[in-house]
């Protein structure tokens, strides 16, 4: 078992400050929010299979760029008690082990007992075809939600690939856009 230091109640605490800076009227870069949903991809496929020890540090990186960014931003725009006070909150977010990190819901209505899932956001990034070609190039079912969000369920070992394969082609699409 991969020791994990809190990286999704991390990223939590990381969302929340966005949110509040936004409220704040301040943007966030793209870079930034690239960083963060990159975080979350890669924290994902940790969570799916452990055994993926080599996006740990990219995981790091990720979180990383993103804190030192919002913690500037938050003492440069508002106060050093402000970026204080988040600084403390990802702190403790950082102890948390992974059982005391809040687990997604294991039923969703619509989805057959004993079938594995990922939610994932329709945005400009992931379109709702793209996602539903790589859903059906997978063999597994889609559904979409009101909210926003598709449903892909099946075989857990092919929702695993699905996973991955978002994974790949969005970590090659970064890297071209990078360079």
């Amino acid at each position: 078992m991969v020791l994990k230091m809190g990286y999704g109640e991390a990223w939590n605490v990381l969302a929340d400050l966005i949110t509040e800076i936004r409220k704040k009227g301040e943007t966030i870069p793209k870079h930034v929010m690239n960083d963060l949903h990159s975080a979350k991809t890669m924290i994902q496929i940790l969570k799916a299979d452990p055994t993926h020890v080599e996006n740990l540090p990219r995981i790091e990186m990720y979180l990383e760029n993103v804190e030192s960014h919002l913690i500037f931003t938050a003492q440069e725009k508002f106060s050093a008690d402000y970026a204080e006070q988040w600084m403390k909150k990802l702190e403790e977010a950082r102890k948390a082990s992974e059982e005391e990190e809040k687990a997604p819901p294991k039923f969703v209505a619509g989805i057959p007992r004993g079938e594995h899932w990922v939610r994932i956001e329709v945005s400009k990034e992931t379109s709702k075809s793209e996602m539903e070609r790589l859903a059906k190039a997978n063999s597994l079912t889609c559904k979409m939600q009101k909210n926003g969000y598709m449903l892909v369920y099946g075989d857990v070992k092919k929702v695993k690939d699905f996973v991955k394969n978002i994974a790949k082609k969005y970590q090659i699409k970064r890297k071209q856009e990078r360079e």
